[in-house]
């Protein structure tokens, strides 16, 4: 029997297409996602008044105008902003206006508005992500490119910068969460990684390859020093840094039937043993409708993993395209789900009782 199993929390209000993509506020209680139906879902979460249930609620929708499918969402660190990228080619800022005071002077809930529209893309957006301190942007695109933005006073942006590395559709972009480190992932199997010269440009410092077929999805370990990546091939790898620019596959996981979309590190509830260092929870879903989730250790040097819990038919027949843990205190163990028949759904991850 495995250690934990996965309990549903919630099922969401659904989109009228399909869902794309879930991301968690990290300062507020509040979970966005998107879908082909091009608009953005906010929920508000709290502890229930009468059990120890958590609570859901459809807290506002976001019709963002976008003229197709909206495939991302990223909050900004302080959690006061939301990104959008777009099949349309575009990325939205969203900002929410300060409600006007009520009689009994509780605010109302202000307004989502645009603030900004950024352009430059071909072609459709695929994914975007502000960095650890939320000074940069990156977007990355069907067109190949990965672009880097600086966020300016007054939700102005400018483009600083235009990677070309890839040689086909990028699919992910992901910051390094304490440094300015960012990684993308796209259909031609690599993975590049790219840092800043102050003197010059951003560069690709490092090409990841071992994936087989196109790399959907990134994931930075809590620790600082892994990359996750999964892909077409059905796999997840795991990469160690082992210098200040150099990093090494160190484990590959595998058992997905079809192709792995959509991985996240979180915390986990989990404690590592003398002589090991605790890694963290890794999920991962694609199509085949399962999420998996392992424990990661590593000792002397070397990365393990356990399997601990899976679910099958997590979104019935449909293929799940994204899942994300909770990264705020208290809620290591909750994550969400997006798929492909427009269901949002929440789950906890809680240990067996073992005799």
């Amino acid at each position: 029997m495995l250690a934990y199993t996965l309990y549903p929390i919630a099922h969401l209000p659904a989109h009228d297409d399909r869902a794309w993509h879930v991301a968690w506020n990290p300062a507020k209680p509040l979970l966005a996602s998107c879908s082909a139906d091009k608009n953005v879902r906010l929920y508000s979460y709290a502890p229930s008044d009468t059990d120890a249930k958590i609570k859901f609620s459809l807290y506002h929708v976001i019709p963002t105008g976008h003229t197709k499918t909206v495939r991302g969402v990223a909050w900004s660190p302080s959690g006061e902003t939301l990104a959008t990228a777009s099949f349309d080619s575009n990325i939205g800022i969203w900002e929410q206006e300060v409600g006007e005071n009520e009689s009994d002077g509780e605010p109302n809930k202000g307004e989502w508005e645009c603030a900004s529209l950024l352009e430059g893309h071909e072609t459709e957006c695929k994914s975007v992500g502000y960095s650890c301190t939320g000074n940069m942007l990156a977007s990355c695109s069907r067109d190949k490119t990965v672009w880097i933005w600086e966020v300016l006073p007054d939700s102005d942006f400018e483009c600083v910068s235009v990677l070309m590395e890839h040689t086909q559709d990028v699919k992910c972009v992901a910051w390094h969460p304490t440094e300015e480190i960012l990684a993308s992932a796209s259909y031609d199997d690599t993975i590049k990684l790219y840092i800043d010269d102050p003197s010059d440009d951003w560069y690709c410092f490092s090409t990841l390859t071992g994936h087989t077929s196109t790399v959907w999805s990134l994931a930075w370990s809590p620790t600082h020093s892994y990359l996750a990546s999964s892909s077409d091939d059905r796999t997840v790898r795991i990469w160690k840094r082992v210098g200040e620019h150099k990093w090494e596959s160190a484990l590959v996981l595998d058992g997905h039937g079809r192709s792995v979309y959509s991985i996240s590190w979180g915390r986990g509830k989990g404690k590592a043993v003398k002589g090991e260092e605790y890694l963290g929870w890794l999920a991962s879903a694609g199509g085949d409708g399962v999420i998996r989730i392992w424990e990661l250790v590593e000792r002397e040097g070397v990365v393990c993993s356990e399997l601990i819990t899976s679910l099958s038919k997590s979104h019935g027949v449909h293929d799940v395209n994204c899942i994300s843990f909770c990264s705020r205190d208290g809620f290591e163990g909750m994550l969400a789900t997006a798929g492909d028949e427009g269901q949002i759904a929440v789950w906890e991850i809680r240990p067996n009782c073992t005799k």
